[in-house]
């Protein structure tokens, strides 16, 4: 035993729970427990313009990286409140995330006291645990309990709250004899994995559909085991894009009322029976449940009890670990391989395969002003196979969806649910801070980027390189293609004659990013001519290995274009002609029974 105050305690902790980084920005009633890291120097700390931006590095580390938990640091106060909309991303896609905030002393915690507030309070329906703690001696169990919980089941987002008379306190604790609490997973049985595989075997036109619990759990390689020893087709969500190659013969493409490809919605209309694991039925991913299940059976796969059941009720659920679940499922499937019963879906697979085939959306446009398709046509050109994807919402995240190739685990780092605008580029940085030999690429609209803009000079001040795809129409536009049904088009325009521009071309934009941006100490293109759009990507990428700051490129768009959505799965808008590869044209579709 040592006696020491419950601020080293607290960071002692962390480290034996194998945390090397922090990202936040220190304070009054925190400074206890910055000087406890200070003087242990085993945590890299990243310092924030914004405490919000603080919590969106913790999550884009977190989403980098099997085994990840960010961690950001705040003090009383608005540090904490700032944290709440990090809380609420980490929370909706079950991303593990521990925030540290000060606070007020204990005394003076009911009096009003300067930049104290109850955040615990505040956080708790976000986060699998926020408290307040009151006691020093609790300090380390309290840390111990939230990486139990955070690794335990559905992952998610922790807070503690820590009064500055509790960090300051002196306990007696034995860091030496301290080990992490095992996480909780709950596992399939041997009869409930024979049950779903029953259920396959019975159907004629099977899916797997994968979510974000493919990574949570590290199981891309299991479910791709999966995938092939059965030949079932996969369906990537959003938060599970990229769990198998786009390349890949089984990867039917995605499904969605707007982050989706033609030919995935297809494949999913035409079939007879879904497995999911590790998804929970998204709104954007389902459209309404009654065309979403309507003509096929379904087993929902699920580390959460109260997430199977909550979206619809599937013929059967499973309550497991993905990599659990696809373990036992593939040894069964293994066994019915030997006994010559496992059935053989390959024609199945080939009519997926053709509608992946001839279903495309036009990419290669020449216009100037530039389509925003085009962009991710030189995108895909431009950038390595490995490259890592970070976006967050907006028509450029839509687009991305539907035009951008993803090619394993981990390359695209989105935000799905909560989808807050500012979130690309701290966290993208959060992404380079967990593994700086990666190439990332950010991809924003205007608005997005200019909501935590200032996060840019972190990325030069802590050498954070990566580029950054600014697609730039001075529009709120996703907002602005939904007001369509309300006949308006009302304070979504980001455009204004800025009197310091002198180009012609870009003063209606408003906002000169490039001046902005090399202000921040970043580097900064700009493309207006649809030919060099690649060129400049590349260029991007070399510029981020000489001078180790994030390189934005800025993509000047036409102002409106509408990208393809719509309110049903079966009735999406294309707006924009197909670009259909039939050799008898859309006709040809229908003839050959893709469509159905």
């Amino acid at each position: 035993m040592a006696k020491m105050t419950a601020a080293m305690a607290a960071a002692l902790v962390l480290e034996k729970e194998g945390i090397t980084q922090a990202f936040g920005v220190p304070g009054a009633a925190i400074n206890p427990f910055y000087a406890a890291m200070r003087e242990r120097q085993s945590i890299t700390h990243i310092l924030a313009r914004h405490v919000e931006g603080a919590s969106h590095m913790a999550e884009g580390y977190t989403r980098a990286k099997a085994g990840n938990i960010g961690v950001c640091v705040g003090t009383s106060g608005p540090g904490g409140t700032d944290m709440i909309t990090g809380l609420y991303s980490a929370q909706a896609d079950s991303i593990p995330i521990l925030c540290i905030t000060g606070q007020a002393p204990r005394a003076r915690l009911h009096k009003e006291d300067f930049q104290a507030v109850d955040i615990a309070s505040i956080a708790k329906p976000l986060t699998k645990m926020a408290t307040t703690v009151l006691e020093p001696g609790l300090v380390p169990r309290v840390f111990q309990q939230a990486f139990h919980l955070m690794r335990s089941g559905r992952p998610g987002p922790v807070l503690i709250d820590l009064p500055i008379d509790v960090q300051q306190a002196e306990i007696e604790f034995d860091i030496d004899t301290y080990e992490p609490l095992p996480a909780f997973k709950p596992s399939v049985s041997r009869r409930q994995a024979e049950k779903a595989i029953d259920m396959l075997m019975a159907s004629d036109k099977p899916l797997l559909v994968a979510g974000g619990g493919i990574f949570n759990a590290d199981a891309t390689a299991q479910l791709k085991e999966f995938a092939e020893l059965v030949g079932v087709p996969v369906i990537p969500t959003l938060m599970g894009w990229g769990c198998i190659p786009d390349d890949h013969p089984l990867m039917a493409g995605m499904v969605g009322l707007q982050t989706s490809h033609r030919y995935g919605n297809a494949s999913l209309l035409a079939s007879d029976f879904v497995m999911g694991i590790g998804n929970r039925w998204a709104n954007r991913h389902t459209g309404s449940v009654d065309v979403y299940t309507k003509g096929r059976k379904f087993v929902h796969v699920d580390i959460e009890p109260t997430q199977i059941g909550r979206i619809f009720t599937p013929d059967y659920g499973i309550v497991s670990d993905a990599k659990a679940a696809l373990e036992q499922f593939t040894a069964i499937a293994k066994e019915r391989k030997a006994a010559g019963t496992l059935k053989d879906f390959s024609e199945w697979v080939a009519r997926c395969e053709e509608r992946k085939r001839f279903m495309g959306r036009k990419t290669h446009y020449t216009e100037t002003p530039i389509k925003p398709m085009r962009v991710y046509e030189e995108m895909n050109a431009a950038f390595p196979r490995d490259t890592i994807y970070v976006s967050t919402i907006g028509l450029s995240q839509i687009a991305a969806g539907q035009f951008l190739h993803v090619y394993g685990p981990r390359q695209w780092i989105n935000c799905g649910q909560a989808g807050p605008l500012g979130w690309t580029i701290p966290a993208a940085l959060g992404v380079v801070a967990a593994d700086p030999t990666r190439n990332v690429v950010g991809l924003a609209g205007d608005y997005d980027f200019q909501f935590l803009i200032e996060e840019l000079a972190v990325g030069a001040q802590f050498s954070l390189p990566y580029v950054q795809v600014l697609v730039n129409n001075s529009y709120l536009g996703l907002i602005r293609q939904a007001q369509r049904g309300f006949n308006m088009d009302y304070q979504v325009q980001l455009s204004f004659e800025n009197q310091n521009v002198s180009d012609p071309v870009l003063k209606p934009y408003g906002v000169d990013h490039l001046m902005v941006v090399e202000g921040l100490g970043c580097k900064a293109l700009r493309v207006t001519d649809p030919e060099k759009i690649q060129p400049a990507l590349k260029q991007a990428m070399e510029m981020t290995r000489e001078f180790r700051v994030p390189v934005v490129v800025e993509i000047i768009l036409e102002r409106v274009t509408n990208i393809s959505m719509g309110t049903e799965i079966d009735k999406i808008n294309e707006f924009e002609p197909i670009d259909c590869r039939h050799p008898e044209g859309p006709e040809g579709l229908e003839k050959a029974g893709l469509l159905e």
